[in-house]
């Protein structure tokens, strides 16, 4: 069997062939283009590609699929990846370390979703991204007039037209702003990109909404009460395809909202949840879940029976009901069943900390 680990890097990546029926192994530095590494596999022709997931992961992907050839992507977050402690890091490391794994069958592998899935999973990210450019740019105007010693409304009014209107009066082009007033100056620009980033949130959230519109998964799981477009096109995106895992928990294990376990002769404790995975999805998760105790009446009363008269357990409650409601969106989507109201489980929920002496 010929066996092709890539470790990719924006420009160069090295290669490392092993055929385990004759035992040679030889290593190849190439350019990170599709044409080299198109190169490369044809002149090789492996059995299977091991690689690293990364930016460049994708398209090789795609290409290793298009010459009918086994590929291995591997998470590097995986235990077995690691690299705590050790004194001499390289990418010929890298690759040494991917083979061995690879053929010991212990190498961590992630789930790689179609070209199509992908681009949808991208330009999600790219909202979440400009938003908080949005974000840094609202801050930066209000650190402006706090300099000066000038008030501004709070909360969303802050940034309705009548208010975005006396900040226009307050700003001046910086060219004509005098030395005392540079002030003006830094505030019209920051308005110009504001005007600018709202437009692409608008640009971005119209293309999302029209491929939810004609996805019966996201629409699916807007009949969650307390769930819109945002939470659902991420959920259909991230978990993909529902079959690939066996239980709640495991799809839970995979978003990172699974407790740390700690056992160690008789003290079994968990603590804070993981945090693997996608974080996009965890945050979008837990605000939509703060969001839905308004109007879904099964989340709100799992969050009173979790929460109970305690207010220093509200993260862990909100944070379960996160993760009861990211397992009612995947058996949806496997059961391909609408929302229907469940009853609150009567046991005490997982996420809570415990200790056994």
């Amino acid at each position: 069997m010929k066996i092709l680990a890539l470790d990719l890097a924006k420009n160069k990546s090295v290669s490392l062939m092993n055929d385990t029926e004759t035992g040679e192994v030889e290593y190849e530095t190439i350019r990170s283009t599709p044409a080299d590494v198109e190169r490369l596999l044809q002149q090789r022709r492996p059995d299977r590609v091991v690689l690293e997931i990364g930016a460049s992961a994708g398209w090789v992907h795609d290409l290793a699929v298009s010459m009918v050839i086994a590929v291995q992507v591997a998470n590097p977050n995986g235990e077995a990846w690691r690299w705590t402690n050790v004194k001499a890091k390289s990418d010929r490391k890298d690759v040494d370390k991917m083979m061995c794994l690879s053929l010991s069958n212990q190498l961590p592998l992630v789930h790689m979703p179609s070209p199509q899935v992908r681009q949808r999973r991208a330009l999600i990210a790219y909202l979440r991204n400009i938003i908080d450019r949005r974000t840094a740019i609202k801050n930066q105007i209000h650190a402006i007039l706090d300099r000066q010693g000038l008030s501004c409304a709070s909360g969303k009014k802050t940034w309705n037209q009548e208010n975005l209107k006396r900040l226009a009066a307050l700003s001046k082009p910086l060219g004509d702003s005098e030395e005392l007033e540079l002030w003006r100056g830094q505030l019209a620009l920051e308005l110009t990109a504001l005007d600018q980033i709202e437009e692409q949130v608008l640009t971005v959230e119209r293309k999302l909404n029209a491929i939810g519109k004609k996805d019966p998964n996201t629409q699916l799981l807007r009949t969650i009460p307390g769930v819109g477009a945002r939470l659902s096109e991420a959920l259909v995106a991230v978990i993909d395809d529902p079959h690939r895992f066996r239980s709640g928990k495991q799809v839970s294990s995979y978003v990172g909202m699974v407790p740390r376990l700690y056992e160690s002769g008789q003290v079994s404790r968990n603590g804070h949840i993981t945090r693997a995975g996608n974080a996009m999805l965890r945050g979008l998760l837990v605000e939509v879940s703060w969001l839905a105790l308004r109007w879904n009446p099964y989340l709100a009363e799992m969050y009173k029976r979790i929460r109970g008269s305690s207010k220093s357990r509200s993260k862990v409650a909100i944070v379960a009901v996160a993760r009861h409601l990211l397992v009612i969106a995947w058996a949806m989507l496997r059961k391909n069943q609408p929302w229907r109201e469940p009853k609150v489980p009567a046991m005490a929920d997982s996420c809570a900390p415990r200790q056994t002496p």
